[in-house]
């Protein structure tokens, strides 16, 4: 898998300089390579730390691009990690759109990799099964509901009952049946819901397992029917999870956004948005993700405004909320659970602020991408757009390889994949109603016009009204350019 474009790395660093830094990230350690060869294509080193000084200790997170600029600085291999672009777009706003069109068919789940993932859950389960019988053991989360990327992890969820959780009775029992490895697992039972969280020794799968949760299954369902109500929402929440995954900024164990927030929030743009065509399925989605970067970059106030998305959305004053509940203080990122409304769901991401920092970045840099002048830029026709806040390393490209080798079909006859280019292989009596991927069913567009106005503002009394409170778009490229 290469980029298009046939020139040297290090022209396209002399060239652009203005993309978001891809290194940026929480953790600068644990990188080094995957010791696996590619399926096809070039191989060449991979990224691991700053350029030179790989570090010895196993990489966590394959996709992050910290030290990702220094490699291209050097020369690199030839692959600056836009796989996805394979021919030149449209300028400006519309070529951004194509190209997230693109990028969204190249990263969406593929049937071996839900092939290897099922393996996975099978493996795990019978470690389960064998330890308590009358278990039951249930798949929620991304995996559930089609929106994960190659190195997303598993989350899995097990019924039963015990007097105290057998974290780690389980967590000795996927050791002892070389599941996983010692330094592969570790058990967060002081968490506020506790987890078990390991790496599959055999595909390198990372997966969570919690006791009892049943929100994590009804989220699951809730967020199935978002994607029917909105078909721009699978698009734009993959892109944004690649943003965030590959600055280790996804995680909420280390004061990141998690997937569920980041779809909350991408739910309420869409919900209060000021075109009602922003919902519709031929929506321009690069208009909508710099909007996206603009509202949750610069305007949101965070220390006064929550998020609720319960009866066609609103923003709410975290000061109304706290005299109405018995939450003693809401967080930065105050989400309202739609499944609890005493939950904030945005609880633990105490990142927030660097996250807000990311999202004007990346603002400003495809704003200015997409711009008139952009079309002066040297070699403008074959660079990509979205490549300048998003990469997919060269070890998740040969991950991904790996993968198709392992698990990809033994013939040519694929069962059918849905609109999330994903199917899940299953027995019925694995997984429950819950979590069968459902068929993503095409909505009519709307055919109202669009509205001019900028206000957010809900006429439920629970909403915000000043306007120091609210948020308002931008228009951007307001001129030529609709959704």
């Amino acid at each position: 898998v290469r980029n298009s474009g046939s020139r040297p790395c290090f022209l396209h660093v002399v060239e652009q300089r203005d993309f978001i830094p891809l290194e940026a990230n929480n953790n600068h350690n644990n990188r080094s390579s995957l010791g696996r060869g590619s399926a096809g294509g070039q191989v060449c080193s991979r990224v691991s730390g700053v350029s030179g000084h790989p570090n010895k200790r196993k990489r966590d997170n394959k996709a992050s691009t910290y030290g990702f600029n220094s490699s291209l600085e050097t020369g690199g291999c030839g692959y600056t990690g836009t796989p996805w672009k394979v021919k030149n777009y449209s300028e400006g706003i519309l070529g951004l759109h194509e190209e997230i069109n693109d990028f969204y068919k190249h990263m969406s789940p593929r049937a071996e990799e839900e092939r290897m993932r099922m393996e996975v859950v099978d493996r795990i389960e019978r470690v389960i099964k064998d330890l308590w019988p009358t278990a039951d053991v249930q798949v929620f989360g991304s995996f559930s509901t089609g929106l994960y990327l190659p190195t997303s992890d598993i989350d899995l969820v097990v019924f039963g009952n015990w007097e105290n959780l057998p974290l780690w009775t389980l967590e000795e029992a996927l050791r002892k049946k070389n599941v996983t490895d010692e330094n592969s697992i570790k058990v967060l039972d002081k968490a506020t819901v506790p987890i078990i969280k390991l790496t599959d020794f055999r595909t390198e799968v990372k997966v969570d397992i919690s006791f009892n949760v049943k929100n994590g299954v009804k989220a699951a369902l809730l967020i199935k029917d978002y994607k029917k109500k909105y078909p721009v929402l699978p698009k734009l929440v993959l892109v944004l999870k690649q943003f965030l995954l590959q600055r280790d900024l996804n995680e909420v164990f280390t004061g990141g956004i998690g997937s569920y927030s980041l779809f909350l929030m991408a739910v309420s743009f869409l919900q209060l948005h000021y075109r009602e065509d922003a919902c519709s399925p031929n929506a321009n989605v690069g208009v909508l993700l710099i909007e996206f970067f603009e509202l949750y970059g610069r305007h949101f106030n965070y220390l006064k405004t929550g998020i609720r998305i319960k009866d066609g959305g609103s923003y709410v004053a975290k000061d109304e909320f706290q005299k109405n509940t018995d939450l003693y203080r809401p967080s930065m990122l105050f989400i309202e659970d739609p499944l609890a409304p005493d939950n904030d769901v945005g609880r633990s991401s105490y990142g927030v602020l660097q996250v807000k920092q990311a999202f004007d970045y990346a603002y400003v840099v495809l704003n200015h991408a997409v711009s008139p002048i952009a079309k002066y830029y040297p070699n403008n026709e074959s660079e990509s757009i979205l490549g300048r806040i998003i990469r997919v390393t060269q070890e998740v490209a040969e991950y991904r390889d790996w993968i198709t080798k392992l698990w990809g079909p033994q013939s040519q006859n694929e069962p059918a994949l849905n609109g999330n280019d994903v199917t899940l292989l299953v027995k019925p009596q694995q997984l429950d109603e819950c979590n069968n991927n459902l068929t993503e069913e095409v909505t009519a567009s709307r055919s109202k016009s669009s509205s001019n106005s900028s206000s957010l503002v809900s006429s439920s009394s629970s909403t915000v009204s000043s306007s120091s409170d609210v948020v308002s778009f931008v228009t951007l490229v307001r001129t030529k350019t609709t959704i």
